[in-house]
């Protein structure tokens, strides 16, 4: 019986990994339409890969690889381009049909935008992807009870609000090649945390940027001061709660009261700052990213590749994880000083020098 139970769980454990990685194989393949849809029409890229991952069955539904229909939009009276039929609320149903999935998502973009019952959703804030999900159910998107649900255990998930801010950096700088977790080398702000601050500075640009005969130059390390100017002209993080690696947080200015966070969230300040890693303090010395709930042990990915200028402390922040796990994953003390490059764990115990995966987190790592 016993092995029987285990198999059972093994089997079960199987079946969720392999559907988590149906999940990101679908966001990595269509992440970018979705962010260069919501630049160009306002739909929340976290919204549009969750609808894409839930109305397309992970892009594996028959409308889906037969007609490239990843929302599963009917055809409506105002269709004019092709069509298939589908058996869906009633038998041998209207759908529409597209050349391309790009085509499929900037459909259902122009969908939302020239619908009545949807305009009240473009008067809420594109970060607020809560407000969205259970808007498009009380706007008749879906039937199932339970499609706001859906939509946000998809996003936290896949941690897919960090595209929606991609798309906002990028809205505001055109023509930067910016990236969200991808993989894509990028700048990451010491300040900030996890969202892309596009330096002006040529001391810090990203790597698809950087030329020889500027390596010399993009070297020198950027003061302190200047990331925190910079930082400051660019943020836009939002002012209400929102989330890192399913964990609420809001975005402090320099000068702000701990405490006045604190009462204003309910949460006692000694809670406060421990969630947060921080000693004894009240007056923020600089913008930071205030977490309002205990961070979680493990990460959303599986590493962090350190940028120039981050701390452990900065890392625990900008990806959500507490700080005692990253020093136990790495085998690192607290003050130590991750090399820029290296990979710092945030779900297991780092890879042993000398291992067969030739990475080790304390790669370039210094004590000081």
């Amino acid at each position: 019986m016993k092995q029987f139970i285990t198999i059972t769980f093994l089997l079960i454990a199987l079946a969720s990994q392999a559907q988590k990685e149906k999940g990101q194989a679908y966001v990595n393949a269509y992440k970018d339409i979705a962010i260069n849809e919501m630049i160009r029409s306002g739909v929340p890229a976290s919204i549009t890969l969750a609808q894409g991952i839930l109305e397309s069955q992970y892009g594996e539904s028959d409308l889906c690889k037969q007609s490239n229909n990843h929302f599963g939009i009917k055809c409506k009276e105002d269709w004019t381009g092709d069509k298939v039929y589908h058996d869906d609320d009633a038998r041998h149903e209207c759908f529409r049909s597209y050349a391309s999935a790009a085509d499929s998502y900037k459909d259902h973009s122009d969908f939302l935008k020239s619908r009545q019952h949807y305009a009240f959703l473009f008067q809420l804030e594109p970060t607020d992807y809560v407000g969205w999900a259970k808007g498009l159910k009380k706007a008749g998107y879906a039937t199932e009870k339970d499609y706001t649900q859906r939509l946000l255990q998809l996003i936290n998930d896949y941690n897919l609000n960090q595209y929606t801010l991609a798309a906002l950096q990028q809205k505001q700088n055109p023509g930067q090649n910016l990236a969200a977790n991808t993989g894509d080398e990028i700048v990451k702000d010491t300040v900030l945390g996890e969202l892309v601050i596009p330096m002006s500075s040529k001391r810090l640009k990203t790597a698809t940027t950087v030329d020889t005969d500027d390596k010399e130059e993009e070297e020198k390390p950027a003061t302190t001061s200047e990331i925190a100017t910079i930082a400051k002209e660019k943020s836009i993080y939002p002012d209400s709660v929102f989330t890192i690696n399913h964990t609420k947080v809001v975005f402090a200015k320099e000068g702000t009261s701990l405490l006045s966070i604190a009462n204003k969230y309910d949460i006692i300040l000694s809670r406060l700052l421990d969630f947060n890693d921080m000693e004894e303090m009240d007056i923020l010395n600089a913008d930071k990213l205030i977490f309002l709930e205990k961070k979680l042990k493990k990460g959303s990915t599986d590493f962090h590749v350190v940028k120039p200028h981050e701390t452990l402390y900065d890392i625990c922040q900008i990806e959500g994880v507490r700080l005692e796990s990253i020093m136990e994953y790495n085998s690192l003390k607290k003050d130590a000083h991750p090399g820029v490059g290296s990979k710092i764990y945030l779900r297991a115990m780092a890879p042993k020098a000398g291992s067969s995966t030739g990475d080790t987190a304390t790669t370039g790592h210094t004590a000081q």
